[in-house]
């Protein structure tokens, strides 16, 4: 176990987390919503500091993350658990806690060697995903740490729904990060989820402002989320922080507890997309489908393709740097 970070003693030996926004109250014995961070005598450890259930080694553009070192290698590792309860969750095999367990069989892995591990693999990058990985705060800062110090980039992918506190413990370590902003609906995060959308939004901003990079993702569900005016305030809010933030919409296939409803409508997709371009985002991306070029990176000022995307991995640039190589105009693509 690992003593926690952010969080606070109260009366008797009850303790405040103040890791995510569900910002729980912990009786002694007893977990957080995340199941992951318990009170033992007034002292808040994580059970899963170093208890690894994935690590991979992928392509950048499967977070998606396109617009930072494009084509490029990253160490994704994640350990179990989460502080949402989406009932279409991808990966609940591993982001789906009893809370009975106490994840001790799982090896444990110290954080230098998953850096060793990265640069054996040349990546350039080590990226905390498939599960929350604010619920794994404490391993991926300590990773992060040493990732920079060996010349790795360090990359959240992550529901958004950190603390300020916590994005502050985060300044200076993590590079960039893939949001999920799953939907503009209050009620939608408040039934699907057990979550809110405020914390959200906020986080997006905060990050932005902060200097990560910022992609967002929105998981289209049908008839729940991609209603054209919820499309229309999702983009319009990005446009608000910048018209260059990448807005990937993605195709939503049945699991999990979600088994009977139908993948997301190959129309419903194009006109997500197109959605996105009238409200001024300069870059719309199609994930989970194959849709004519709707995973390049075009130049906004002269239309020069500078990146093809042909399949995840299969990358070819063509950049200056991070200029257009045709007009000369400045990308906001991280290249280095």
């Amino acid at each position: 176990m690992k003593e926690a970070i952010l969080y606070a003693r109260d009366v008797g030996e009850e303790v405040d987390c103040r890791l995510c926004n569900h910002r729980c109250r912990i009786a002694e014995g007893k977990r957080g919503f995340c199941l992951v961070r318990e009170n033992r005598r007034g002292t808040l450890y994580s059970l899963v500091y170093g208890r690894l259930v994935a690590c991979h080694v992928e392509f950048i553009e499967k977070k998606p993350l396109y617009h930072f070192l494009p084509g490029s290698r990253s160490y994704s590792i994640a350990t179990a658990g989460c502080n949402f309860r989406c009932p279409w969750c991808q990966n609940w095999r591993i982001s789906r806690v009893d809370g009975r367990d106490d994840f001790q069989g799982l090896a444990y892995t110290e954080p230098a060697r998953v850096v060793q591990t990265a640069l054996l693999e040349n990546c350039e990058s080590v990226c905390y995903t498939y599960t929350e990985p604010t619920i794994f705060m404490e391993y991926a800062l300590d990773t992060a740490r040493l990732a920079r110090k060996q010349g790795l980039k360090n990359l959240f992918v992550t529901n958004g729904y950190q603390t300020p506190e916590a994005l502050e413990a985060m300044r200076g370590l993590i590079d960039a990060a893939n949001v999920d902003l799953k939907s503009f609906s209050d009620g939608f995060y408040r039934r699907y989820c057990r979550a809110r959308l405020q914390p959200v939004l906020d986080t997006i901003r905060n990050m932005h402002k902060a200097g990560l990079h910022v992609e967002v993702t929105t998981l289209l569900v049908p008839g729940r989320n991609d209603s054209d005016s919820e499309l229309r305030q999702v983009a319009s809010f990005l446009v608000g922080i910048s018209r260059d933030l990448p807005w990937h919409v993605t195709r939503f296939h049945p699991d999990y507890r979600d088994t009977e409803m139908k993948p997301t409508p190959v129309e419903t997709m194009k006109r997500a997309v197109e959605i996105g371009r009238q409200e001024g985002l300069r870059f719309v991306y199609a994930g989970n489908i194959m849709l004519a070029e709707a995973n390049d990176t075009a130049c906004p000022e002269c239309g020069h393709v500078v990146i093809r995307r042909s399949g995840l991995g299969r990358t070819r640039c063509d950049l200056d740097g991070s200029r257009c190589p045709e007009c000369g105009a400045g990308l906001p693509i991280v290249t280095s």
